[in-house]
């Protein structure tokens, strides 16, 4: 009984604190419908203000937490729901999502700017006051955790039903045309949801920074366990969530206790919280579909086979002319750069074109080069089954979700990519921890490619191999079901198109092509281990391929140059301020703002690309007297009774991409884009 205790105490403890933050993320969720992934990041960057009001200012720990929950927190929330979060509620959840990432990497790149790495200290609360019960001691701090998760479980709930103001928060999400008809303003009521959630995301860092230390990662990651407890009261229910957060914290304590350390049950241990999210995931109601207008999206142009070939061409003169005479460790940087967008390739896929999110694709790509450093068959038969093995492991992680789409499904795969780090790369069988496996250089038709150069040119051919593929499923059926059913689900469903077993098609190609670049990447760097595709970096990863546009090849090349860029920003000062936190800011909040227009730089490309043949076109009108003859071709109806604009893109993509519109379209997309459930 006293081990119980022992045990029992330290859980309540780490659940007060989960139910904390996990009533932050319920709140803002029932009232705005906008699941804030960077909750505790926020969380994490309020307890850094915490310790530098009243540990660096000298600000007394009472007055620098009266500061920190009630002005800068609630301050902070407010003007993220006014100027990043306001209509995301409304927005397609692959928005949503890669918007609050967004915000999660650019708060730790923030954090790393203004705070540099150094340790730091804050003492706990009431730490000279402890408790005994049995044998067993607690601590004040501890007691003040749970008293205060007691007080903040019963405020809300006396908030949201026995106030005026809790009622407009619950109708602003049920019907905010009536509330403001009823002269309620569901914008304000929206803006102190967020205002409040935001403070107990602060207070739920502070009351654990004092356990886990003030750590960028640690303390960020930590509070994403509280998104499990918010899944058990299917982010609505806050006593359902206390439940669930109280029942983490006890579980992850026993297991501590009571799992023999020899056992293989004890390598489950660090990986809790991930397997009772997924259980939770998988456990829940099936998702009813979204009824409402369809809106599409604007996307990049799709090519003419001819110019599929003609861009993979000159892709494939300039990797050659660029590589050649490089040194060994740029032929690396250029071979990595190439491995990651083949890995954005496969987002264009899921999220450009079919509108989810993945948070572990980096995860697919470890499947793979596991796969292939296994198989020991450094060829093409080995490349072709390690591809294969990752497309089955992405088609199995959306199996178990058939039932669920959009935010449910993207925090599955957060919670399979911990899972793979923890339990499967750092096993022994497998990368081992800290360990590292060999992958020989791979041979095509028997002739192996010892060069590293070589090795670049043949991982560029894969790139733009998997590209044209990538463009001319979208070209195809399959591309336009894709559309139709990101745009509406609803009116696919009309239609009698299965979303289910599509989806979980769609997931295996993608991790199919992710795994490639895994396979690949093993070959290039000839020994590879569980730090090359740990799950966290998956999110800068969605990140570069927003911003650079994800519903593009060319988003995925310039995005893979980004990525690969990144680390070697990070070793780099200027001034004194380091490259390495500032990329973060840029990378994160660069995506906070191309969130909501998918095709990122890749799309300003298009325009210059677009707005200069123009130009030659007018030129060559004046010089010839408007005969319609120009160097990139005749400009008359025979291009495009072909079906191809003078510019080599589909027919309907020139108007309608210009104007956002095309005729006879409701959705938002060009015309040739246009979904099924929209064109009939």
């Amino acid at each position: 009984m006293d081990k119980f205790i022992a045990y029992a105490l330290p859980g309540l403890f780490t659940g007060a604190a989960y139910a904390i933050a996990a009533s932050g993320l319920v709140l803002t969720y029932t009232t705005t419908r906008v699941f804030n992934i960077a909750h505790g990041a926020f969380g994490m960057v309020m307890s850094f203000i915490f310790w530098d009001f009243s540990q660096r200012q000298g600000i007394p720990v009472w007055l620098s937490l009266i500061l920190v929950l009630l002005v800068v927190a609630p301050l902070t929330g407010f003007v993220v729901q006014r100027f990043i979060a306001r209509g995301l509620g409304d927005a397609p959840v692959s928005v949503s999502l890669v918007v609050t990432v967004g915000l999660f990497v650019g708060l730790i790149g923030l954090a790393q700017q203004v705070w540099e790495p150094e340790p730091r200290f804050v003492p706990p609360f009431w730490q000279d006051k402890s408790f005994e019960i049995g044998d067993s001691i607690i601590t004040g701090h501890q007691v003040i955790t749970i008293l205060a998760s007691i007080a903040v479980a019963v405020g809300l709930y006396f908030l949201l039903n026995r106030t005026r103001i809790g009622t407009a928060m619950r109708a602003s999400v049920d019907n905010p045309e009536l509330l403001r008809l009823f002269g309620g303003k569901p914008d304000t009521v929206a803006a102190l949801s967020w205002a409040i959630g935001m403070s107990l995301s602060a207070l739920a860092g502070i009351l654990l920074v004092s356990v886990v230390g003030l750590d960028y990662f640690q303390l960020t990651l930590l509070v994403i366990n509280a998104y499990a407890a918010a899944m058990v009261g299917r982010l609505k229910s806050l006593p359902l969530t206390f439940i669930g957060a109280m029942a983490l914290g006890l579980l992850d304590s026993f297991a501590l206790g009571y799992i023999d350390p020899e056992s293989w049950l004890a390598d489950f241990r660090p990986v809790i919280p991930p397997l009772f999210l997924f259980a939770v995931i998988v456990l829940m109601p099936t998702a009813q579909l979204r009824i409402g207008q369809v809106k599409g999206i604007v996307s990049a142009p799709v090519p003419s086979l001819t110019r599929m070939a003609v861009s993979g061409a000159a892709f494939m003169a300039f990797v050659f002319v660029a590589t050649a005479g490089m040194s060994e460790a740029n032929l690396l940087r250029v071979g990595a750069a190439a491995t990651y967008a083949i890995v954005m390739l496969s987002l264009v896929l899921l999220t450009g074109y079919g509108g989810y999110v993945s948070l572990s694709q980096l995860t697919f790509a470890g499947v793979g080069a596991l796969a292939y450093a296994k198989l020991d068959e450094p060829n093409l038969y080995g490349l072709i089954v390690s591809t294969l093995i990752a497309g089955a492991v992405g088609a199995l992680v959306a199996l178990p979700t058939l039932r669920l789409t959009g935010l449910y499904l993207a925090l599955s795969t957060l919670a399979f990519g911990v899972l793979m780090d923890k339990v499967v790369f750092q096993d022994e069988k497998a990368f081992g921890f800290g360990g590292a496996l060999s992958a020989d250089r791979m041979s095509v038709f028997g002739t192996t490619i010892g060069s590293t150069g070589n090795y670049v040119l043949l991982m560029a051919f894969f790139f733009v191999l998997c590209g044209i593929g990538v463009l001319i499923l979208r070209r195809g059926v399959l591309g336009r079901m894709l559309v139709a059913l990101r745009d509406s689900p609803a009116a696919c469903g009309t239609l009698g198109l299965d979303a289910r077993w599509f989806r979980v098609g769609l997931f295996g190609i993608s991790a199919a092509v992710a795994g490639l670049a895994g396979a690949l990447f093993a070959g290039l760097r000839g020994t590879i281990g569980a730090a090359d595709f740990q799950y966290f970096n998956s999110l800068p990863l969605l990140l570069l391929a927003v911003v650079f546009g994800v519903t593009s090849v060319t988003g995925a090349a310039l995005g893979g140059i980004g990525l690969m860029l990144l680390p070697v920003l990070q070793a780099e000062e200027v001034a004194g301020v380091s490259l390495g936190g500032l990329m973060f800011v840029i990378i994160g909040f660069g995506a906070v703002f191309a969130g909501r227009d998918p095709n990122g730089l890749a799309n300003l490309l298009f325009k210059i690309g677009r707005w200069g043949q123009r130009r030659i076109v007018a030129r060559v009108d004046e010089a010839t007297g408007g005969s319609g003859w120009s160097p990139i071709g005749p400009r008359t109806g025979q291009h495009r009774a072909a079906g191809d604009d003078q510019d080599g893109y589909d027919d309907g993509y020139d108007d309608a991409y210009d104007d956002g519109t095309a005729a006879g379209a409701t959705s938002h997309e060009p015309e040739e884009a246009g979904s099924v459930a929209t064109r009939g």
